[in-house]
């Protein structure tokens, strides 16, 4: 054989060596750890699947913010109102069965209004006159005191005086059936008899603040207002 047989036959001897030198130096690369494998996939928050580096700026979150204080400014005057409403129609309520408690004392007092008095506020006050008061005088004829307290008073009124609701005491020991303030006339529906003592349902607005009982010149023929006195 001669020189150049030989080189030959060594370099086809080696090359499957080399190319297994190759191949098995590859698959040790390919065959290390995972740690040393530089990550090609974003990490991934399991919570709301976002990408662990989003995140709301500071001015995003104020802007936020904003947006639902201004939508709460909004709504709470609305729900306000409308819880006031209802309060106001159970006042109504309570107004209408302190007419008929009138009514059923009139009856029994041949049809002469009762002489009583508002209670003050402070307690260390004195008292103008020696009257009973409203819850003391229609006491039997309303069976349930409760009906002289506002549901809006929140001030404490009826805790303090016994009654949410204010007595027309020009009326006291009128004849009911020819009603006379100060020996004046006035429209019949222009004579309170019962009225709120402050304006508790003020939410609903200035006119509609205090709620009214008037009377159409007959105790018999009592009226429910809602609002201020016409005029």
């Amino acid at each position: 054989m001669n020189a150049q047989g030989r080189n030959e036959s060594v370099m086809a001897g080696t090359a499957p060596c080399a190319v297994g030198a190759a191949f098995s130096g590859a698959t040790s690369v390919v065959g290390r750890p995972a740690a040393h494998v530089p990550p090609v996939i974003r990490a991934v928050t399991p919570q709301r699947g976002l990408p662990a580096d989003v995140a709301f700026s500071l001015i995003e979150l104020l802007v936020v913010i904003a947006v639902i204080a201004i939508l709460a400014a909004l709504l709470l005057p609305v729900i306000s109102r409308s819880q006031e409403e209802g309060r106001a129609t159970a006042c109504v309520s309570n107004l209408h069965q302190i007419g008929v408690a009138l009514q059923i004392y009139v009856d029994a007092n041949n049809n002469t209004l009762p002489i009583m008095r508002d209670a003050p506020t402070d307690t260390n006050a004195l008292a103008t006159n020696t009257f009973p008061t409203v819850n003391l005088v229609l006491g039997a004829e309303l069976g349930n005191t409760n009906v002289l307290r506002c549901p809006s008073d929140f001030q404490g009124i009826f805790q303090l005086t016994g009654s949410s609701y204010s007595w027309n005491n020009l009326l006291n020991g009128e004849n009911a059936n020819h009603l006379v303030v100060l020996g004046m006339d006035f429209n019949p529906q222009a004579i309170p008899v019962f009225f709120d003592k402050q304006g508790f349902h003020a939410a609903r607005g200035a006119n509609k603040a205090v709620n009214y009982l008037y009377a159409d010149q007959h105790i018999k023929n009592l009226l429910t207002i809602e609002g201020t006195m016409p005029q």
